[in-house]
């Protein structure tokens, strides 16, 4: 395997790769004559030798924040969309064997109308009308910037190293506000402090990388390390010319703020009560089935994770929603929720995922990462987190 930490690198992709999907519905590679293979930027390429001996070039993308801008339709997307999957294996012939992600490496997006129970969004939302306590935040309609700030800390929570964004998904009152906006609507009336405030903060404090793909917001150039442009579907570095437009056009905004080293500490650990998953379970007669890839029939309650993008199979999700009826039987009493999570991974190390199955060894899971075990045990409307001190 490509080791992304011996080049300190938090993604990597094949000279060669064909990186466009069929469609939309086929996920099989573009037929190479009808694709342009990837090719890296000459000083961004990294060299490694596997064990075969074989030499596998590519362009390396080493940590910290790292935009890729260009315009609509020139593959910016399809890029991220590849690394978003680098975090599994690829069989031959996908196309995209050796495009490699930081297995620790999330998805982030806004997800309007999400369950959040108790997330410490304060580092990104406060001072919400009636006195909203973000510390301990719950919604059963979360928005567009309150859900985005919860995916965020619920990731950190499960120690994500590096997030993975495309400004098409996300909430633009989230991710910026121009220099017109704050003069409107001041900042003591804002609850919001957008990402570009805080993405040096959670790399150089939280050790959390960002990949955003962005066609709208120079703004951004000013907190990033690296730019690189997709044009006709071929990749450039172009930082130097991105840090010298930033120096010539300054950003008119006041939300760039330095390194703020204490908003991301003592984030508290959360708790979920077992009880309240076996009562929903209980209440649909027990049942938990996977009905797609991005749908668990959980008991009584529908588990939606189509915005979960990272769930790759149908038997992912069948396994996610075994896993979390395993974990309220056997890991979460007194134990936090990462903390369980981990022990899971770590009896699916030893074990094999068929301890998921009351019948034995079936045949019927796909290894799901702990962020998307997180991710649907956060989006399991009547769970209850709390935290204990």
């Amino acid at each position: 395997n490509v080791s992304l930490k011996q080049g300190n690198l938090v993604a990597f992709i094949r000279n060669g790769a064909i990186l466009p999907r069929l469609s939309g519905a086929n996920d099989g590679p573009m037929n190479p004559l009808d694709a342009i293979p990837f090719t890296s930027p000459s000083h961004m390429e990294k060299q490694f030798r596997l064990p075969s001996g074989r030499l596998v070039a590519g362009m390396g993308i080493e940590p910290g924040v790292t935009l890729i801008v260009g315009g609509g339709f020139h593959g910016k997307s399809t890029v991220l969309q590849a690394l978003e999957v680098g975090v599994y294996n690829h069989i031959p012939g996908d196309g995209r064997e050796f495009v490699v992600t930081d297995p620790t490496g999330v998805k982030i997006r806004s997800e309007d109308g999400r369950n959040v129970q108790n997330v410490n969004i304060s580092p990104f939302i406060n001072n919400l009308p009636f006195n909203h306590n973000t510390s301990k935040f719950s919604t059963s309609d979360a928005s567009g910037s309150t859900s985005q700030a919860a995916n965020i800390m619920e990731a950190i929570e499960m120690e994500c190293k590096l997030m993975l964004m495309d400004e098409d998904v996300c909430a633009t009152n989230f991710m910026i506000r121009d220099q017109r906006m704050q003069s409107l609507v001041r900042k003591e009336k804002e609850p919001i402090t957008p990402l570009i405030a805080r993405i040096r903060t959670l790399y150089e404090r939280v050790g959390v990388s960002t990949i955003l793909v962005i066609g709208g917001a120079g703004d951004y150039f000013d907190v990033a390390d690296r730019v690189v442009m997709m044009d006709s579907y071929r990749i450039s570095d172009v930082t130097a010319e991105a840090m010298q437009i930033a120096r010539t056009l300054p950003s008119t905004l006041g939300e760039v703020s330095e390194v703020d080293n204490s908003v991301f500490d003592a984030l508290l650990s959360r708790y979920v009560d077992p009880r309240s998953i076996s009562s929903l379970r209980s209440g649909g007669k027990g049942k938990v089935v996977a009905k797609t890839r991005h749908s668990v029939e959980f008991g009584e309650v529908e588990l939606d994770l189509s915005c979960v993008e990272q769930i790759v199979d149908k038997s992912q999700a069948r396994a996610i929603g075994d896993s979390i009826v395993f974990l309220a039987d056997m890991l979460l009493h007194d134990m936090p929720v990462h903390k369980a999570i981990q022990r899971l991974e770590g009896e699916f190390d030893k074990d094999g995922l068929d301890i998921l199955s009351p019948l034995g060894p079936q045949g019927i899971y796909a290894r799901p990462r702990r962020f998307e075990i997180s991710a649907a045990l956060n989006r399991l409307r009547g769970a209850k987190f709390m935290f204990k001190q």
